[in-house]
């Protein structure tokens, strides 16, 4: 977010809140200036690839001078596909990288492999790099990014690979209910849990990150994400992709959110398992293992009886309203549901929408304390609910206007969602969070403020409504002038601090909302920031690294992940955890060993360290805050890397 806010942290090892001020600039100790025959210089690219019609930038970072250098762009067979001229100096990374440079070869057209070369004053080149459509260019983004969601399943119905020998967590087919606890201030739950005395299938889901806790608060941004692109983008997304059709998956990750909400008795249930335990009990944040030991840890010590046999906290009573953040999310997730399914998987489409409008309708539109998120609460300490509301609304407004309704709907007029949407449009721009953050988990208006957009336009703009296209126009261009406000303070010109949290999602979901816009308007106005900001997480970095596992050469080998970590290579050979979005830079590496961790890198040392100065990049598995995937991070990339695909960047 751009602006103050209390960050969550969640990592198997351990769990932290911090405060982060509104504009930190966190600066390591400055290493002393290299002396002159010590003088080095980077190329930074893109490593996904440029697209051939689509702007072209790199990044020259030296120790010294390298004003009016050239620089060539060679293609697979050494020759010269282009000369040209590095542009005038965009600032200083570090004391020790006092220069960078940009590198603009917009002219390279011709589809091929290619790498950047300076010869003087400081000689550097680049890795190799694709130019290429944009289709060839993310599909096989895409196509990792599936990979990683098919790794986070849980329950029976796992997918088999190199990383994923054994379904897990099968006893969570008839979990206990709980009510939610009371946690200390480090999140420790105090004292026992209190069942319900009702058991409920939570089978299934994907686990959150690098943990296998299981939330309906991430869950549910995740496929309001993904559903949204295999409907737009069914070439890319959906059943018109041989290689990254996530089909299967969204009904997954749906089959799971319906299954934490009980529609006949209306009762939502928002996780699954504990994260730290306490004198007593063992919770998921206390362990390193692989998933399928839970069901039978410990045998029968009752310290891991919460790891056998996860609790599932419930939201509320039967009928009780619901906190407004997953109510809106949710109700989006279902509606999404049944304008993907309508044709393919009638009942389930049909079960959807009640569930939807049944859900939005139980919205706390007055709430009061914190938001329910998970337990602790800081572990996503999400503030802003209008949001969601305006995605939930709009998406409603878009199935309900797609006809072939099944009975017991309470409300069968789309407009009646119309106005639901654009009211909390208005809300959300005239509340206390407007523009203060971009797309991500926690500000969803940047899809929304899309979303509504075309639902007005599709509506022929009817009079009445609380806020109309200029408006939602208007607000997102405020969000997208913030960020590249921030841009124009960073030699990279990335639009989000590189020491916040959740930094490569903010990076993928600033390129969405910069596509969006464009295409709304009908203008290419910030079209170059699309391809940066989405360049900036793919290597265009002071640390050359994509922070998408397997997305370029350069990436993370030793994600905080249980299972990456257990069954997988920790040099960055197969297998992988590929299409993993971490974490990203932070204004910290955190550190910390738990029992059966294997060590990595294997060797020590830290590949990234010398470029370290306004942030922190840490490329090792105890750095959860710089290298712990999750789904909620991985998601946004979805829907940047489809949108460049299609052309709109």
């Amino acid at each position: 977010m751009i602006g103050g806010r209390v960050v969550r942290v969640i990592a198997p090892a351990m769990a932290v809140t911090l405060a982060l001020p509104i504009a930190p600039t966190v600066r390591r100790t400055a290493a002393p200036a290299p002396s002159a025959g010590a003088r080095s210089a980077f190329v930074r690219v893109d490593q996904v690839g440029y697209p051939t019609g689509g702007p072209k930038r790199a990044y020259l970072m030296s120790t010294g001078p390298e004003t009016g250098a050239t620089f060539q762009v060679r293609d697979g067979w050494g020759h010269v596909a282009y000369v040209g001229s590095v542009g005038s100096s965009l600032g200083a990374w570090s004391d020790a990288f006092p220069f960078v440079y940009p590198i603009d070869f917009d002219a390279v057209a011709t589809p091929g492999t290619y790498r950047i070369v300076v010869t003087a004053p400081i000689a550097a080149s680049s890795p190799r790099f694709p130019i290429d459509v944009g289709a060839s260019l993310d599909r096989n983004a895409l196509a990792n990014a599936l990979a990683f969601y098919r790794v986070q399943r849980d329950g029976p119905d796992f997918i088999r690979s190199a990383l994923r020998r054994a379904p897990a967590h099968l006893n969570d087919r008839a979990a206990m209910t709980y009510r939610t606890p009371r946690v200390d201030a480090d999140g420790v739950v105090r004292g026992d849990l209190h069942p319900l005395g009702v058991r409920i299938d939570a089978s299934g889901g994907w686990w959150d990150a690098g943990d296998y806790l299981k939330f309906v608060h991430t869950t549910s941004y995740t496929v309001d994400l993904m559903l949204a692109g295999i409907r737009d983008f069914p070439d890319l997304m959906g059943s018109g992709s041989p290689t990254s059709d996530f089909t299967a998956e969204a009904r997954f990750g749906l089959r799971w959110l319906l299954r934490m909400w009980d529609d006949r008795r209306q009762v939502l249930y928002y996780q699954v398992g504990i994260g730290s335990g306490n004198a007593r009990t063992a919770g998921d944040h206390d362990l390193w293992r692989l998933p399928q030991a839970d069901d039978t840890l410990g045998g029968r010590d009752p310290r891991y009886r919460y790891i056998r046999h996860r609790p599932v906290f419930r939201a509320g009573p039967p009928g009780s309203l619901v906190s407004p953040n997953l109510a809106g999310r949710d109700a989006a997730a279902f509606a999404l549901c049944f304008q993907v399914f309508r044709e393919q998987a009638p009942s389930l489409a049909d079960r959807c929408l009640l569930a939807a409008e049944h859900v939005f309708d139980l919205a706390d539109t007055n709430p009061t304390g914190r938001l329910v998120t998970a337990i602790p609460w800081d572990f996503y300490p999400e503030v802003e609910w209008r949001d969601d509301l305006e995605l939930g609304a709009t998406e409603l407004f878009f199935a309900v206007s797609s006809g072939g309704l099944p009975p017991g709907l309470p409300h069968t007029d789309p407009l009646f969602y119309l106005r639901a949407g654009t009211h909390w449009a208005r809300e959300y721009v005239s509340g206390p969070n407007d523009a203060a953050d971009t797309l991500n988990l926690y500000d969803v208006s940047g899809l929304a403020h899309y979303e509504l957009a075309r639902a007005i336009e599709q509506a022929s703009d009817p009079v009445g409504l609380a806020i109309d296209r200029a408006g939602l126009l208007a607000d997102l261009k405020r969000q997208l002038d913030a960020a590249t406000s921030v841009a124009g303070h960073d030699p990279f010109g990335f639009g989000y601090p590189w020491n916040r949290w959740d930094t490569t999602t903010h990076g993928t979901g600033l390129s969405v909302m910069a596509s969006e816009y464009d295409e709304l308007t009908g203008t290419t106005t910030y079209a170059a920031q699309s391809a940066g900001w989405l360049g900036n997480v793919l290597g265009a970095n002071a640390w050359g690294a994509s922070f998408i596992v397997g997305d370029g050469t350069t990436f993370p080998h030793c994600v905080h992940h249980q299972v990456a970590n257990l069954a997988g290579a920790l040099d960055g050979s197969a297998p992988v955890l590929l299409g993993a979005a971490v974490e990203g830079p932070n204004h910290f590496a955190a550190h910390g060993r738990l029992e059966s961790m294997r060590r990595c890198p294997p060797g020590g040392g830290d590949r990234f360290d010398r470029f370290n100065s306004r942030a922190v990049f840490k490329d090792d598995v105890e750095a959860y805050s710089t290298v712990e995937p999750a789904i909620d991070l991985t998601a946004s990339g979805l829907l940047a890397f489809a949108r460049q695909a299609s052309g709109l960047y």
